[in-house]
């Protein structure tokens, strides 16, 4: 190769490599703020005669927002729609414990479209999607994380006695002690990731997803005391979220001395109705948080940005939904949807560009069927807690019938008057739960002996369950016990080997014995903490643990802090069960077991 043709073809390589820069930054910048059990009526621009949030006002006076924009009436199924573009269901996750709270592998993430189109992707907060290899976010196309365990802070799979103040998280994979509130904490780690990625000259994707307002009800005093007169739980309520309005304004504000407020995609939103704030102001809706209502899954969603142009307070009426929203922010951010991925939902894109213009003719809207629903069972149950939607009906749990354009409150059924309604509507729901019926038996697995994470730390929080797991750290403090609070975990060993398997009732964060009591941990402000029930004392004389058909039993010394065994693990997917029992054969789960291959 001539030297002439080398420096030209350099020159050709450094042409190509600019413009690519250049085309990289022209793409915006996407931050995500959901909160948790926050409601359409919990905010003071929507209505709120007590909760004052005039930071998250000012945005929503900047932002197209959609008014009849619906999830799913809880948190993970929620999250797991929102980050997928899929139907809760077909992504596995239909509740928030009992091993269905585990995002499908199968499935491709927003964190992991966003990183294969070169965007750093960051989460800090509430995942609620797996605990484990291949469910947690690291797993899942996020390049930085922070998140708590399971559902909450202070739940089973989370740091051992965390509170919502000065806890220990998940910082890309390693538990990491942190100082202040919890939201303040996910927010800050947010704009130093951020402020990074603006040093690196990368396009970020930055989903900031507190626990908040979601219970125990803990609020810094600082936020709660001007609710003090609406009680210990929604003065809290409302104080946790006038600290995430607080954050919100801080993260703008932070934004634009960083030069980067004009191409940032910025959404607020919630994940399902309010849990204790629908006492004090509903938005005029039927139900809360879990309801097949508008009040479980009508929540706020307002998205600004002024390269986009938006930011004229613009109202978009039709309906829409939680799968729309990753097929929209790849329209706006010019990805490529991966080959074979086929979405739920759609591109809000046209709906969005022409009700922010407001001139010209608008183009017709066509009318859509949505569906969302409240399992939170073991397996999926046709017709429960499901509202067939349009942006005129509401078709309840194959039942009632309501105009919500006409009785917003769903006061009045008039299925019996509408009966071509009601069958167009049971129809379209007949047709979607043929199309995922087929998916419900594809159990999620949590991997052994996987190098991405060996060993495995498993808690009662996915134990699959037909009554009630131990999914907090009160629980476990409180030994739920017997066949209503016991349970199984699907597992996946990955190959044949030497395992070691290590049961225990309290996590390796405390060195006491299984059959130990414990003393209660130190109160915080507002409700009562998990961490504040007194461990009980358990007296185990015998430990066994089945995997598939084996079953080996020890026994349990009264000091011993765990019961370890050693086996010969064959690949595959399988179950294991792990007990402790008494001389009476009550049985007490391992609420914690680690297994390593060797």
């Amino acid at each position: 190769m001539s030297r002439v043709f080398q420096l030209l073809l350099s020159v050709i390589l450094i042409i190509v490599s600019v413009d690519a820069v250049c085309v990289s930054a022209q793409r915006p910048n996407v931050v995500i703020v959901i909160t948790d059990d926050q409601g359409y009526g919990d905010l003071s621009c929507i209505g709120n005669p007590v909760l004052k949030t005039p930071h998250i006002d000012d945005l929503y006076e900047e932002s197209v927002r959609l008014t009849d924009y619906h999830v799913s009436p809880t948190c993970s199924p929620t999250r797991s729609a929102f980050l997928t573009g899929h139907w809760t269901n077909r992504t596995g996750v239909w509740h928030t414990i009992m091993g269905r709270s585990m995002l499908r592998e199968d499935e491709v993430t927003m964190g992991q479209i966003f990183k294969d189109a070169g965007y750093a992707t960051g989460m800090f907060g509430k995942w609620h999607l797996g605990d484990n290899y291949p469910y947690r976010p690291e797993d899942r196309g996020y390049t930085e994380v922070l998140r708590h365990g399971g559902g909450g802070v202070g739940q089973t799979p989370d740091f051992w006695d965390n509170s919502y103040f000065d806890g220990s998280y998940w910082h890309n994979g390693t538990p990491t002690p942190v100082k202040g509130f919890c939201t303040d904490v996910f927010f800050d780690y947010a704009k130093r990731f951020i402020k990074a990625q603006k040093e690196a000259g990368k396009p970020f994707l930055v989903h900031i997803s507190p626990n908040a307002p979601h219970g125990p009800m803990h609020s810094p005093e600082k936020w709660s005391k001007p609710y003090k007169e609406q009680g210990v739980q929604v003065a809290n309520f409302f104080g946790m979220i006038a600290n995430i309005d607080h954050n919100v304004g801080q993260l703008r504000e932070f934004l634009k001395q960083e030069d980067l407020d004009q191409n940032t995609i910025f959404i607020f939103t919630t994940d399902n109705g309010t849990s204790s704030g629908s006492r004090v102001f509903n938005a005029g809706m039927r139900g809360a948080k879990g309801s097949e209502y508008d009040g479980g899954h009508r929540v706020p969603f307002f998205i600004h940005w002024p390269e986009g142009k938006m930011t004229k307070p613009v109202d978009v009426p039709p309906i829409t939904a939680h799968v729309d929203v990753l097929p929209t922010l790849m329209d706006y951010c010019q990805i490529t949807k991966p080959k074979n991925l086929k979405f739920d939902g759609r591109s809000i894109r046209p709906l969005l560009d022409q009700h922010q213009r407001k001139s010209g003719k608008q183009k017709p809207w066509p009318d859509r069927i949505l569906v969302t629903d409240s399992q939170r069972v073991k397996d999926p149950i046709k017709w429960r807690k499901s509202s067939v939607m349009t942006s005129r009906w509401r078709l309840i749990n194959g039942k009632e019938l309501y105009d919500i354009k006409q009785d917003p409150g769903q006061k009045s059924n008039i299925a019996s008057g509408n009966p071509q309604v009601v069958q167009r509507l049971s129809k379209f729901y007949d047709a979607w739960w043929a199309d995922l019926e087929p998916s419900f038996a594809n159990s999620t697995a949590i991997y052994l002996g996987d190098p991405h994470e060996n060993p495995t730390r498993l808690t009662s929080h996915d134990w699959i369950t037909t009554r009630l797991t131990p999914w907090n750290q009160a629980h476990v403090r409180s030994a739920y016990n017997g066949d209503e609070n016991t349970g199984f975990w699907n597992v996946k060993v990955v190959e044949d080997g030497d395992y070691e398997i290590r049961l225990r009732r309290w996590p390796e964060e405390v060195n006491r014995p299984i059959n130990a009591s414990l003393p209660p941990g130190k109160a915080v402000p507002g409700a009562k903490a998990y961490r504040t029930t007194p461990g009980k004392a358990i007296n185990a004389v015998r430990a066994t643990l089945q995997i598939g058909d084996t079953i080996k039993s020890k026994h349990v010394s009264r000091d011993a802090i765990e019961i370890v065994y050693e086996l010969r693990l064959k690949a595959g997917t399988t179950t294991m069960k792990a007990l402790f029992l008494t001389e009476q054969n009550e049985e007490f789960g391992a609420y914690f077991v680690y297994v390593t291959k060797k």
